[in-house]
């Protein structure tokens, strides 16, 4: 596999990411959901600080730390890519890293820029929409908000039962987290490395054929065993 591959594949991933992440936050207030496939495909806006899936690294230094980390795995993944290109992995592992490397771009993108080409978002309670390159943004360099917008409740409605520990009783929904197009390419490249992890790194054996160093002349006459 080429890097030039790679590249077309995460450029892919970046506008559709990107692309959707501006549509919505151009287009719903904070908050707003619209239903697409029964009860259980919507498109909710939310905006998190933290990482995949609405978890959270705590304070205003949580938030660069993240950023930064963000911004050196996209730096060390463009170096680890190129290696295991020149080095002959697995087409599928190459694959794997080129959904992980485009997914971390998307959600570095947001949190580096977002916070100064977008304004607030309105909530239920002031719904108005956010507009693109405002006089002033809502946050500086590196404190931009990432973009959620997948929401799959395929089961709500219900409570775990009592005996359960720490959860007995409340309510229970699944698929809870809200994400984006980002963090998908992520889980999706690091689910199928564990699920096919002994595919991907398995090592070809390389047949050796031995040969006979002898000073003796062949000839018809002669035969080296």
């Amino acid at each position: 596999m080429k890097f030039r591959s790679v590249i077309f594949l995460t450029l892919a991933i970046l506008i559709i990411d990107q692309g959707f992440k501006i549509w919505i936050k151009t287009n719903f207030y904070l908050g707003e959901e619209k239903l697409l496939i029964g009860s259980w495909f919507r498109l909710h806006f939310i905006e998190n600080e933290g990482m995949a899936y609405g978890w959270k690294l705590g304070g205003e230094w949580g938030k660069i730390i993240l950023t930064l980390f963000r911004l050196f795995a996209v730096v060390f993944g463009t170096y680890y890519i190129r290696h295991i290109i020149k080095e002959g992995y697995h087409r599928g592992f190459i694959i794997c890293a080129a959904l992980i490397y485009a997914g971390a771009i998307g959600n570095l993108i947001d949190s580096m820029f977002y916070g100064l080409i977008f304004e607030n978002s309105g909530d239920i309670f002031n719904p108005y929409i956010s507009t693109i390159f405002p006089a002033e943004g809502y946050a500086g360099f590196l404190h931009g908000r990432v973009v959620d917008m997948l929401y799959f409740p395929i089961i709500t409605d219900t409570h775990f039962p009592k005996w359960v520990p720490f959860w007995g009783g409340e309510e229970f929904e699944f698929f809870r987290p809200v994400f984006n197009i980002a963090d998908a390419s992520i889980s999706i490249g690091v689910i199928t490395i564990l699920l096919f992890q002994k595919r991907f790194f398995e090592r070809k054996k390389k047949e050796s054929h031995p040969t006979v160093e002898t000073n003796t002349t062949v000839n018809d006459e002669v035969q080296v065993s």
